[in-house]
């Protein structure tokens, strides 16, 4: 907590001391064993600049989060800030603050922060997308949030990063069960309506923790951007438009459509003005068979995005998140 106490205020208040609380809970884990070697946590030695992107962009309730598995080597790991490529950390989100070295260092992936000069591909390419959508990055978090389920980074000997699922089955479970309920925690402080994970591991764990923590918020997913991902090897940003679009993910569109709702050319006049100035539903949607009552109301652009229903049927077709 600062001098001031402001970090003790507001939706930001609540998230970093639940980001704090997290940290304090993993710190007394026993280290993994192998094939780990060391052991990052970003969240103590990135502290400053983590503090400084809540800050500036989570001033309110979300809508909308964006979730990654756990910070990368050249991401996270040295900036504090989901998928933290320096450059749109740096330059874009304008995101500052003094960064430590951790307390063991793997000489292959030293920290050097916000000046970092290798870029990490996954926030490369989603900070991308996401600028080419949101010019102006206030406009992306006016409704939206990133967050990791798990703040720690794990490196082998080689230098190699160790993705969780690669952890022995006891001590994955031991490490992301608190995670998991530090993330339904999020969502209830944020006031989520919809998470979607990148990836189908972080898809898989953030369902198990709302479930488990009896939260009825929708999840979904899209590819996730690593290099790892041979088909985010074959372009990233049009295989997550595409996910956006097909049965088993985001209803067709609605990724397309909630990044586009927040084009910087899209305000708060425009957005109000479209669910009719009072905040209800828009008489012009379809059934809200095809999102969950949570995600409602919606702009009233939106149904051109969502899926029509067969031709002459006058039906429509539910779709499964």
């Amino acid at each position: 907590r600062d001098a001031d106490g402001s970090e003790a205020e507001g939706v930001a208040g609540r998230f970093l001391a639940l980001q704090r609380a997290l940290s304090e809970r993993l710190r007394a884990l026993p280290p993994p064993g192998p094939p780990v070697a060391l052991v990052y946590a970003p969240l103590e030695y990135a502290w400053e600049p983590h503090r400084s992107f809540v800050r500036r962009f989570l001033r309110g309730p979300k809508a909308v989060l964006f979730l990654g598995m756990n910070p990368g080597p050249f991401g996270m790991a040295q900036t504090g800030v989901p998928f933290g490529e320096a450059w749109h950390v740096r330059e874009w989100l304008r995101v500052s603050g003094a960064v430590r070295r951790p307390p063991r260092e793997h000489p292959k992936r030293p920290v050097l922060g916000l000046r970092c000069p290798r870029a990490e591909v996954s926030g490369a390419r989603f900070w991308g997308l996401v600028r080419s959508l949101c010019p102006d990055p206030r406009a992306f978090f006016r409704h939206c949030f990133v967050h990791n389920l798990c703040p720690l980074l794990f490196l082998a000997a080689s230098g190699r990063n160790v993705a969780p699922p690669e952890l022995r089955a006891a001590e994955r479970e031991r490490l992301l069960a608190p995670c998991g309920a530090a993330l339904a925690a999020a969502v209830r402080a944020l006031r989520v309506r919809l998470v979607v994970a990148l990836g189908r591991v972080a898809e898989l764990r953030a369902r198990r923790a709302l479930r488990d923590a009896g939260l009825a918020v929708p999840v979904a997913w899209i590819p996730h951007p690593s290099p790892r991902n041979p088909r985010a090897n074959r372009g990233w940003e049009g295989e997550a438009k595409k996910r956006g679009r097909v049965r088993g993910s985001l209803p067709r569109g609605v990724f397309c459509a909630i990044l586009g709702l927040i084009k910087a050319r899209i305000g708060k006049k425009t957005w109000k003005k479209s669910l009719g100035g009072g905040g209800n539903q828009p008489t012009n949607l379809p059934s809200s068979s095809f999102l969950p009552s949570s995600f409602l109301p919606l702009p009233s652009f939106l149904p051109s995005f969502l899926p029509s229903s067969p031709a002459g049927s006058g039906a429509v077709r539910p779709f499964r998140i």
